[in-house]
């Protein structure tokens, strides 16, 4: 499986975010200077966050984004399935009836166990990880951190 630009710029910004929290409402537009991205593509990206009451908006001085829940709380599973869907590398795992070889095929089997294993990365790291880890290479001033 590869992820879309999508699923990596929307980390690196929920890093970014989880990384500035401390100063309040962050400005978008600092976010996505520091993350070398346009405005437009994150507003994009955030939009689906805010809709899924991962992020909130504020408008007016003082406002900008910032989570609505702790970082230990947000599991990068949940974030890469808003904004890419489905980890399954390929769709019959998902939908078994769009291939009537599911029942016997054993590569479907690897692909499964494939997304059994990205899974459980996924679901055992959170925002907070990724932040104590990025602290731990530095660069945090810059905004030179990828994901």
């Amino acid at each position: 499986m590869k992820l879309s630009t999508k699923g990596r710029y929307g980390l690196r910004a929920l890093l970014d975010l989880t990384l500035h929290q401390d100063e309040g409402p962050v400005l978008m537009k600092d976010i996505a200077r520091r993350q070398e991205f346009s405005l437009p593509y994150l507003q994009h990206l955030i939009a689906p966050l805010i809709a899924a009451g991962v992020v909130k908006s504020t408008r007016g001085a003082g406002g900008g984004v910032l989570l609505l829940k702790p970082p230990a709380e947000i599991r990068l599973s949940g974030v890469l399935e808003l904004l890419e869907g489905s980890i399954a590398p390929v769709d019959c795992i998902d939908n078994p009836k769009v291939c009537p070889r599911s029942g016997f095929c054993v590569t479907r089997d690897i692909w499964i166990e494939m997304k059994i294993a990205m899974s459980q990365v996924l679901d055992s790291t959170t925002l907070q990880d990724l932040a104590e880890r990025q602290r731990q290479k530095g660069q945090i001033e810059t905004g030179m951190y990828y994901i």
